[in-house]
């Protein structure tokens, strides 16, 4: 079997790729692995607006319940949110049925350790090694988990997102797109609660438009709504809220560089930024480099995830990280993305400093980027890597690039794709041949 987790789950077409019967065997390796020195462990379970979460959080409970730990269903939540509720309850482990940003007909399960954390490489393994062993003990009559409700936990984790800023949001106009996800009925009534005046954009789930023309990932009619309208900042959140872009007051775009950017910029002079430190991953913009160097904060590159930022953060002390895509980490309020508290955070400068959203991205300077996904099966995503003509290639846009650019090249941890990123000062350079790159990989793994 090939490896079941990527960069952020278990990801696949729901009913098809993603079954009942592996959601079964998620819940029922994961519950024995994550809970095994715990009598009657509790493991939370939470999910976005997709039509398919009922289907698997039925059979994702059925095998938690089967490995003897008990199942508590939360309802529609954030990602975010299972991850700190996971920790503040005492559970054993936490369980999120989501596929983020990807559309409706996708789905997932990510598991959180008991302190709140997505799980490492080795702790994944170990779940699906029992998967394909089936070595989980037989368990009846009493020692048979049961299964409770909680619907009322989501409030808990809004007052804590609420109470990771100070300063109140009174006279903010906001514009917010919930994505027709989690986020719809918990995050604007934040904003409300801190003074500001909100107005909802894709805050109507029906099961099926979870992502669809709408969040952070379809910025357009959010930028239309705040160009339209009379707003100091727009707010997209992803299907499962755990990562957050804004708009200007104009509708320009900020991503997730230019609010890292000036976040930590903002905590540098407030001699807030710990280590002076900021992560981010290897798709962050040459342009957060120079913007960090010229402020004295020294950039740290990963691999790409939230997961990998965060280890970095961790084992080295550092209080802030993310990713372009806007999944940013303030490990002192966080043990995962979260993009109710990073906009909370970044609407808080905008108080304390008296800038406007536009102001504050103007930090740094981005270069050209030109992003290109080639579609191929699982599998073959992989196997780019050991082509060599493919190599050949890639070497020659680098000489070209002659260090004024960079190129990567990557498997997609989440989608059958493989990702390709050129990145540089000649937009038209940058634009031909990645575009011919990609159609050249996509013969290449056809033929």
């Amino acid at each position: 079997m090939a490896r079941l987790f990527g960069t952020d789950g278990v990801r696949g077409i729901a009913g098809s790729e993603l079954t009942p019967t592996l959601a079964f065997q998620l819940g029922r390796a994961g519950a024995y692995v994550l809970a095994q020195e715990t009598k009657k462990p509790k493991i939370l379970v939470g999910m976005d607006t997709r039509i398919s979460c009922d289907m698997l959080e039925s059979a994702l409970i059925a095998g938690i319940l089967s490995a003897g730990a008990d199942a508590i269903s939360i309802g529609v939540i954030p990602t975010p949110g299972i991850a700190y509720l996971t920790k503040a309850r005492g559970a054993a482990a936490g369980v999120v049925i989501s596929a983020s940003h990807n559309p409706a007909k996708y789905n997932g399960i990510k598991f959180f350790s008991g302190e709140g954390y997505k799980l490492p490489d080795e702790t994944e393994d170990k779940i699906q090694a029992l998967i394909e062993s089936d070595g989980v003990p037989t368990y009846t009559g009493a020692d048979i988990g049961r299964h409770y409700l909680d619907f009322d936990a989501i409030e808990d984790y809004a007052k804590y997102a609420q109470g990771s800023i100070s300063e109140s949001l009174s006279g903010l106009r906001i514009a917010v797109d919930c994505a027709n996800g989690a986020t719809s009925k918990i995050n604007p009534k934040v904003f409300e609660r801190l003074g500001a005046k909100v107005s909802v954009i894709g805050a109507d789930p029906n099961g099926l438009n979870i992502n669809d023309g709408c969040g952070s990932t379809h910025m357009e009619g959010l930028a239309e709504f705040v160009k339209n309208g009379n707003f100091d900042i727009g707010i997209a959140f992803d299907g499962d809220g755990d990562r957050v872009l804004f708009t200007d007051a104009e509708g320009n775009f900020i991503d997730g560089d230019h609010v890292m950017a000036a976040i930590a910029i903002a905590l540098k002079k407030e001699n807030k930024l710990d280590n002076s430190t900021l992560v981010a991953t290897v798709m962050s913009n040459l342009g957060l480099e120079i913007a960090c160097r010229e402020n004295g904060i020294t950039l740290l590159r990963t691999a790409v995830g939230d997961r990998y930022v965060l280890e970095t953060m961790l084992k080295e002390g550092h209080i802030l990280g993310g990713e372009q895509s806007g999944h940013i980490i303030f490990s002192k309020h966080a043990t995962t993305g979260d993009g109710l508290i990073s906009a909370l955070q970044f609407l808080e400068i905008m108080q304390k400093t008296g800038k406007s959203a536009a102001e504050l991205s103007a930090c740094m300077t981005s270069f050209p980027q030109v992003l290109k996904n080639v579609k191929v099966s699982n599998e073959q995503k992989y196997t780019f890597t050991k082509d060599a003509e493919i190599a050949q290639e890639i070497s020659r846009i680098e000489k070209e690039l002659s260090g004024r650019g960079r190129i990567l090249i990557r498997p997609s941890g989440t989608e059958p794709q493989v990702r390709i990123m050129l990145e540089g000062d000649n937009t038209e350079m940058i634009e031909k041949e990645a575009t011919f790159l990609a159609d050249f990989i996509l013969k290449r793994l056809e033929s």
